[in-house]
């Protein structure tokens, strides 16, 4: 795995960083335009990936907020060109890595001794490197580790990173920095927790004893005097990442169990204990040969207010679909329709939410699904891609939607996306939703 010997953790160097690959992007731009002026048949796809190349160096060698802000847009494949999600989708867990050095610093910084004083053997290349840390693999006792360890600087340049994103995005959505502010916030907050990695060891002990009824699921062991502020340590758990398992050639009945314990996961976790891991990418789920599934990385947990479980519970509901009254009630709960629409526009939105609600909500809406229906995938991106094209979507300066349905949606939607590459067809009615929870 490539290693990265320093990282930028001032806001001058970081910001420096952004305005050098903002400069190549905008040359590389004029050069295609140039050559596009003499050939109308050059095609955009060669500056999409020369561009998403040069976005990835500068994110990874940048990590924290500023990549994982734009891994959570490669999530939505309508919003970003199909290079630029290819090459973020990939730096899920496989970032450019920090070297050694660096590593042993924040271990004599955090724990005040070196990672060979603290355990048997330390390999000193990293496993897995992501956006806000890197794994090391370690034994103690015969046992084996992965450690987890936070980059240097992440913590405290969210804040100045999130501005220089907000500042690049705002001018293409045209909206006011008052109108996104708790958007905003929300993904400041969950940001910051998944850098509070003793608020992370809590959460995973909690989440995984609370757990344990459900059949299939393995979570690791966590160790809190191996651990601290910028260092996590926890049982290793083998198994393969999802492209690594489905290369295996799986049995359509395998991968049908996995996904529904998948399913199960995530029902149990919204109706029973009303939260949600909320970063469901293939990194964070380990398919082992005794058939359990492992669950990595409870740094970002959605914890579902009462506010936001009564529509969500609206939506499971099949009913609402010949309840136009009930339709509107959740859309003002989740402030899809504002107080100053007119007539028109809470028409043009009615129309758009229930179309969304149809679509999206097929799979809770019936007893079974099966997610690997590509036609159904397709379905979805044409109607979030005719969505974004609208006029009155483009040119409106109003930010709709609650910040709780930021990560909800987000969890959510990466299920379906982990469920349809599995291809899974499973049973989808809930086990724990009580009819009378609206």
């Amino acid at each position: 795995m490539e290693e990265q010997r320093k990282i930028p953790t001032s806001k001058v160097q970081r910001a420096a960083r952004f305005l050098k690959t903002g400069g190549v992007i905008g040359a590389n731009y004029v050069k295609h335009y140039t050559k596009k002026a003499f050939n109308a048949d050059v095609s955009d796809k060669d500056l999409h990936e020369l561009n998403a190349k040069e976005l990835m160096g500068a994110l990874g060698e940048l990590k924290g907020s500023a990549l994982k802000v734009a891994q959570m847009l490669s999530m939505d494949q309508n919003i970003l060109p199909t290079e630029y999600v290819d090459q973020l989708m990939r730096a899920q867990h496989k970032a450019p890595a920090l070297s050694y050095p660096l590593i042993a610093k924040t271990f004599k910084t955090d724990l005040r001794k070196t990672p060979e004083e603290l355990f048997d053997t330390f390999d000193k290349h990293a496993v897995n490197a992501a956006s806000i840390g890197q794994v090391h693999l370690a034994t103690l006792k015969k046992k084996k580790l992965a450690v987890k360890i936070q980059y240097p600087g992440v913590a405290e340049s969210i804040t100045s990173d999130l501005k220089m994103v907000k500042s690049l995005i705002l001018p293409f959505v045209k909206m006011k920095e008052e109108d996104v502010a708790e958007f905003y916030s929300e993904i400041e907050s969950k940001l910051l927790e998944e850098t509070d990695y003793p608020n992370e060891l809590q959460q995973s002990q909690e989440i995984a004893k609370a757990c344990e009824k459900i059949d299939g699921l393995v979570f690791p062991k966590f160790y809190p005097e191996l651990s601290g502020k910028k260092v996590l340590t926890m049982d290793w758990l083998d198994g393969w990442h999802l492209d690594e398992y489905l290369a295996t050639n799986p049995s359509q009945e395998e991968r049908n169990r996995y996904g529904q314990i998948i399913w199960n996961f995530y029902d149990y976790q919204t109706h029973v204990l009303k939260l949600i891991h909320a970063d469901p990418h293939p990194g964070n789920f380990l398919f082992m040969a005794d058939g359990k599934l492992g669950i990595l990385d409870f740094g970002c947990v959605k914890r579902i207010p009462p506010e936001a479980y009564r529509p969500l519970v609206m939506l499971f509901d099949k009913k609402i679909l010949k309840q136009p009254e009930k339709i509107l009630e959740v859309m003002n709960l989740l402030n899809v329709i504002q107080p100053n629409d007119t007539k028109k526009e809470i028409e043009f939105y009615t129309d758009i939410f229930n179309r969304g609600l149809r679509l999206l909500g097929r799979p809770v809406h019936q007893d079974e699904f099966d997610f690997g229906d590509k036609s159904y995938i397709t379905e979805i991106f044409t109607e979030g891609m005719r969505i974004k094209q609208m006029k009155e979507v483009r040119q409106s300066k109003v930010a709709r939607g609650t910040r709780h349905g930021l990560y909800i949606n987000r969890a959510y939607f990466g299920v379906y996306m982990l469920l349809h590459k599995l291809g899974a067809k499973i049973k989808t009615k809930s086990a724990y939703l009580k009819a009378d929870a609206a």
